[in-house]
């Protein structure tokens, strides 16, 4: 009993502390992607533009640091434990735009706080996540990341169409459910590392695919905070990451959760909760609008339309 404690203390530290680093970063990021070539939407050429600032390295550097946290957690402890946790990066986003802002949270930032942080726990005490055996059928396994990378695509072809409007949501939406996809994965590639070393690790598909989910999420994001301020595109990749990770963890990682009546009205509360609290926090004053919505807007328009 006192060794599951600790476990879930350590879970917990490592967790928050990776929700601090994530969230610092993406306002870092944010800053600098905002000045960006709108030319470089959805290109790689983005992050070889934005390479070049030492504000978005300093981002992305704290980025590294919170999925390495994050990493180390899900080491310890279930993904439905965890992807809860890491949805708290838009408090500590929050905080730092508030200092750059001086805005006071006033009722309805202590309003999305409170039902980000009561969500979080209310979802984790009734639903009491505990992990089991990772061997579930590949097939389903396979069925809901194709699922996952599937809706993230059709996001990603319907922002093109609305870069300026709707379109930062939807690559926000789109990069949070392959975010979601690549801790699951992560954990996958952290069991194997356990069992069998780096023999074991680099033989299998999953460390190559997280890789290639991380970049690919990455430019999604840069191209969200290019065209949008934080208050359209963090919500949305906050809400779907952790929705995304919890579902891969129960379909296909073995996660158990209460499943009785009164456990599943407070997981689908706190959950809802949790989103509730996302998009009040990020609709919050002290959230920058950035660049995009005045200046880009009209400079878009003003382009020749090409035949």
């Amino acid at each position: 009993m006192i060794e599951v404690h600790r476990v879930s203390v350590l879970v917990l530290v490592l967790a928050l502390s990776a929700a601090c680093c994530l969230g610092f970063g993406f306002v870092l990021q944010q800053n600098a992607a905002q000045r960006a070539p709108l030319k470089d939407f959805l290109s790689f050429r983005l992050l070889i533009d934005l390479v070049k600032v030492p504000r978005w390295l300093g981002g992305i550097a704290l980025m590294v640091v919170g999925m390495a946290l994050g990493a180390a957690a899900l080491g310890q402890g279930e993904l439905s434990l965890v992807e809860p946790l890491l949805a708290t990066n838009l408090l500590f986003a929050l905080a730092l735009s508030r200092r750059q802002t001086k805005q006071s949270l006033g009722r309805q930032g202590w309003a999305g706080l409170l039902l980000l942080a009561g969500g979080v726990t209310a979802f984790i005490v009734a639903g009491q996540p505990q992990g089991g055996a990772a061997t579930a059928d590949p097939v389903r396994q396979y069925l809901i990341i194709g699922a996952m990378v599937g809706l993230a695509l059709l996001l990603t072809t319907h922002a093109k169409r609305s870069r300026l409007s709707s379109g930062p949501v939807l690559l926000a939406l789109a990069a949070g459910l392959l975010y979601g996809v690549q801790d699951a994965l992560t954990r996958v590639s952290g069991q194997k590392f356990s069992e069998g070393g780096f023999a074991e690790l680099l033989t299998g598909w999953q460390p190559y695919a997280v890789l290639a989910l991380g970049v690919t999420g990455l430019v999604l994001v840069q191209s969200a905070f290019e065209t949008a301020s934080l208050r359209k595109s963090l919500p949305a990749l906050t809400a779907a990451q952790p929705l995304a990770g919890i579902i891969c963890g129960v379909g296909f990682l073995g996660d158990r959760l209460r499943t009785d009546a009164v456990a599943l009205s407070w997981e689908v509360g706190g959950l809802l909760a949790v989103v509730a609290g996302i998009v009040l926090l990020g609709l919050h004053p002290a959230m920058p609008h950035g660049l995009a919505e005045r200046a880009r807007a009209g400079k878009l328009q003003a382009q020749p339309q090409q035949v």
